[in-house]
């Protein structure tokens, strides 16, 4: 008797144990394979520009960012018991672009003249005022590394990869002259010209993604990132514009969090 008491205590024991560590188990997995859900809406406002401003650019005489949407949706695995570090993925449909008016000198330029001393297609070292127009499309993965500071504010910092759905960068050159060819060139008086360059952006770009969001109730957040890309929006061996340009943006707007 004193045995089969033993034996159903150590049996029930063992059970015990055996269901404490199931359960363990079962929370741990519920944990690895558990995810947080949120989906964001903004707007982007910045710039697509050179670093440093090159000397040909004298004034920027105005710059409007225009209306930039940008809609994403993120994943995010925490990998802490606290949920203090995770890692976040996510798709952001996006638009970037500005118009800008600027005075420029000798600044080489590709375009096709309508009015002054000669018309057709020009290309030289122009002297004058530029207009230009930036609307791009994106597709846009960020892929980031997630802190949590406090219950109500993140951190977040990684690359992204953007690829070009839509793009526009064109323009117009106005009450100037053209220097063909060289600085020394032959001296063309411009009233206006006009320049499109879309067709040359380049389709993949990529860069960083920093920002913060701040949990103002339990499914509403507020957040704002900065985007710096860090390859030019054209190609290595686009010689219509001589220096790179990079697309600058602050994306800010409101989340809601699963």
């Amino acid at each position: 008797m004193k045995n089969t008491i033993l034996l159903l205590l150590l049996c029930l024991s063992f059970s015990a144990y055996a269901n404490e560590e199931r359960e363990k188990t079962a929370l741990k997995k519920s944990y690895f394979y558990g995810l947080e859900y949120r989906i964001k809406a903004g707007f982007n406002i910045g710039g697509t520009s050179p670093l440093p401003l090159p000397a040909e650019i004298r004034e920027l005489k105005s710059y409007r960012p225009g209306m930039q949407i940008a809609i994403e949706g993120n994943v995010i695995k925490w990998l802490d018991e606290q949920k203090k570090w995770g890692a976040l993925l996510g798709i952001r449909l996006e638009s970037k672009g500005m118009r800008t008016d600027a005075r420029v000198k000798n600044y080489y330029m590709v375009m096709d003249a309508s009015e002054g001393d000669q018309t057709g297609h020009m290309e030289g070292n122009w002297t004058g005022y530029v207009k230009t127009t930036v609307k791009n499309s994106y597709a846009t993965i960020p892929i980031q590394v997630i802190h949590k500071l406090s219950p109500r504010w993140d951190i977040k910092f990684g690359p992204y990869i953007s690829i070009l759905t839509d793009g526009d960068f064109s323009g117009s050159a106005y009450d100037g002259y053209l220097r063909e060819g060289n600085p020394t060139g032959t001296k063309v008086n411009v009233t206006e010209a006009t320049y499109d360059f879309s067709s040359d952006l380049r389709k993949f770009q990529w860069g960083v993604d920093v920002g913060g969001e701040w949990r103002a109730y339990r499914h509403l957040s507020v957040y704002a990132d900065l985007t710096w890309g860090l390859n030019g929006i054209f190609p290595k061996d686009f010689k219509s514009i001589t220096f790179k340009m990079y697309n600058i943006y602050l994306n800010f707007g409101f989340g809601y969090v699963f």
